[in-house]
Formats: structure tokens, C-alpha cells, sequence
């Protein structure tokens, strides 16, 4: 349910809303909005409460009952478009913002050269897996937190802030001492304990869709991160597992004007897992910009033969550097720059 507060509401009159919901059992969640209050109602029997029992009270302009499984996610708990913002760096405004780097932090030399590599062509943040969820157990599984102090060393040197991926609710803690924004994956995507302590975390986060999840459900999975009040949460589109064999995943580029119109929060996609081949990458990347989406995560390594995962879909800095200048007129004919 949905309380729309009248624009010269007091605070006293919000609060006397607020009260109303918790004698009645229901979780409250605030909108600040600069021209008015938006106040949630979450609980499981919001259904069978009157929307007159809110609807009376001074101040109360309006009472909606969201229909969607999602609820802080939608656009009608906010309208405005979510911004987050990383020491000045701001995603999801009129810039694209662009995140590379390598699937897995290898080693200082690799990780270095990576993110000089992705600063001189122009990229925002420096990606880097440093605990990699892999299909086979035998398969390289990260350098864990050696990995996690070789971003940081990375970060100090070329300035970019970081994004890697946190696996288990164990790691959350470790994690965000060192990363800018925690990414959620797309085999996590309906962990709802490790999405709730990364959402108490109050950090930036970034959640990928599920392999097979619908985008329903990948907005239902974000209001577990926006119910700890963060506020900062963006959503990665990165192709889902389809009938179709001739790329890894099949990128869904209808989820990105959908998701634009009925959420407020980022949109990020990932052309890199969704391809599965380098020579597929830009194309995608580039559909993706010119269909709406805020930025871009793709994956970046100095010598894609050697990378120890995922060196398949990986540019190389040369054909990195090529493709951010092909964006940048798709970029400027939307009236958003790279």
C-alpha cells in the first residue's frame, strides 16, 4: 500500500501515519521526496486493511494499493529515477556510466595493467572478482581477500572506485570494507539472507537477474535490499538461459524499457556473460545503450588467452578502447554522454 502525503504535510501528520501503520502491524518505509512524502506500507496483511483507515488522516492525499509483487522497487513507491552516487561518481543520470576490468583478480601485474588499461579509455569503475562463483569446483575460485587488497592497491593507483561480487552472507563484512559497490550474482539473485545483509550494509549495490528469473521476480529480489533502507540499489540485466545455443545467455533487451518504465532504480547490462564470445560484446553493448540502460559491466583482460575464467567473452584494452569510442555518438543521439 502506498500513502501519497499531501505536499504541505507536516512532519507531525507523517508521523501520525507512520504510528497508525505500526498499530497495525505493518512495516513502514519512507520516500523523502523533495516535493513530497511517499510512505510504503509492507506486511503481509496490507491486503485486508481498509485504504479509508489512511485515507481520513490529516495530510494523506492519496492511498494506492500496489498491485505488483514488487513494492519499493516500483515506480509508484517513487517516481523520480534513483541516483547513486560514489565520492562524486554518480550512476543513473544523463552519463553512461561504464565498469570493466577482469572476470577474477589473477594476480597484481594482470589487475594492474587491466585497470590502467580501462582509466585511459574512459571507464568509471574498475571491476574485479576476487571470490568467484564457478560452475565446476575444480574450476579457479578466486584469490579471496588477497584478491580484495590487490583492487584496493588498484584503486589508489588509477582512482576508480570498485565493484566485486560477494558469495555468502560470511563474506559481507569482509567485502564492503574494501568494495565501493557489492555486486549480487546472478546465482544469488533469490538468496534473500545474503541480500538482506548486504542491504543492511547501506552500501551500493548491484543485483544481477537470475538465469531463469523473470523480471517480476528480479524486482521482487530487490525490495529485499531496499528494506533494510538502502537506497542505493541498481539492477544488472545479463542475459537468461534460453532455448537459443548460439550465444552463452540470451540477452533480454526488452527488460531494459520495461524495467525503465515501472521501476526507479539503475539499469546495468552486462554484454560480457550475456555473449559469451568477445566478438559478439560490442554489438550488444552498444543495443544495450541505445535501448536505455545506465551503464555497462563489461569484462576487460590484458591477454584474454591466458585469464584463468570467463577469457573467452573478454576485450582486450585495444578493442575496449575502440568500442567506448563507438559509444559515444549512440550516447550523445539519447542526449547522454559516456
Amino acid at each position: 500500500m502506498i500513502i501519497e502525503m499531501h505536499p504541505d504535510s507536516s512532519q507531525a501528520q507523517v508521523k501520525e501515519v507512520e504510528h497508525k501503520a505500526r498499530s497495525l502491524k505493518l512495516d513502514v518505509q519512507m520516500n523523502l521526496g523533495t516535493s513530497k512524502t511517499i510512505v510504503a506500507l509492507l506486511g503481509d496483511n496490507t491486503g485486508q486493511i481498509d485504504t479509508d483507515l489512511f485515507a481520513v488522516l490529516p495530510g494523506v492525499q492519496s492511498v494506492t494499493r500496489v498491485m505488483k509483487p514488487y513494492k519499493l522497487a516500483s515506480r509508484e513507491f517513487k517516481q523520480d529515477d534513483t541516483t547513486i552516487n560514489i565520492d562524486g561518481l554518480t550512476i543513473g543520470d544523463n552519463r553512461i556510466i561504464v565498469m570493466a576490468g577482469p572476470c577474477a583478480v589473477e594476480n597484481k601485474e594482470q589487475l594492474m595493467e587491466a585497470a590502467r588499461a580501462i582509466k585511459r579509455a574512459g571507464a568509471s569503475v574498475l571491476r574485479g572478482g576476487a571470490f568467484k562463483p564457478r560452475t565446476s569446483p575444480f574450476s579457479f575460485q578466486g584469490l579471496g581477500k588477497d584478491g580484495l587488497e590487490l583492487l584496493v592497491q588498484a584503486k589508489d593507483e588509477v582512482g576508480l572506485p570498485i565493484i566485486t561480487e560477494v558469495l555468502d552472507t560470511q563474506h559481507v563484512n569482509l567485502v564492503s570494507e574494501y568494495a565501493d559497490i557489492l555486486q549480487i550474482g546472478a546465482r544469488n539473485m533469490q538468496n534473500f539472507n545474503l541480500l538482506t545483509k548486504v542491504g543492511k550494509t547501506l552500501r551500493p549495490a548491484l543485483l544481477k537477474r537470475g538465469l531463469s528469473a523473470s523480471v517480476t521476480e528480479w524486482m521482487a529480489a530487490a525490495d529485499y535490499l531496499l528494506a533494510q533502507n538502502n537506497t542505493q540499489v541498481s539492477l544488472c540485466e545479463r542475459g537468461i538461459r534460453t532455448f537459443e545455443t548460439s550465444s552463452r545467455f540470451s540477452l533480454d533487451i526488452c527488460s531494459i524499457p520495461v524495467v525503465k518504465q515501472n521501476s526507479h532504480l539503475p539499469l546495468i547490462v552486462d554484454p560480457s556473460h550475456a555473449a559469451g564470445h568477445y566478438s559478439l560484446v560490442s554489438s550488444i553493448a552498444k543495443a544495450a545503450v541505445a535501448a536505455g540502460a545506465d551503464g555497462l559491466i563489461i569484462e576487460v583482460h590484458p591477454n584474454p588467452k591466458e585469464a584463468m575464467s570467463d577469457g573467452l567473452q573478454a576485450l582486450t584494452p585495444s578493442d575496449f578502447a575502440r568500442l567506448m569510442e563507438e559509444l559515444k555518438p549512440i550516447a550523445a543521439s539519447l542526449g547522454r554522454t559516456i
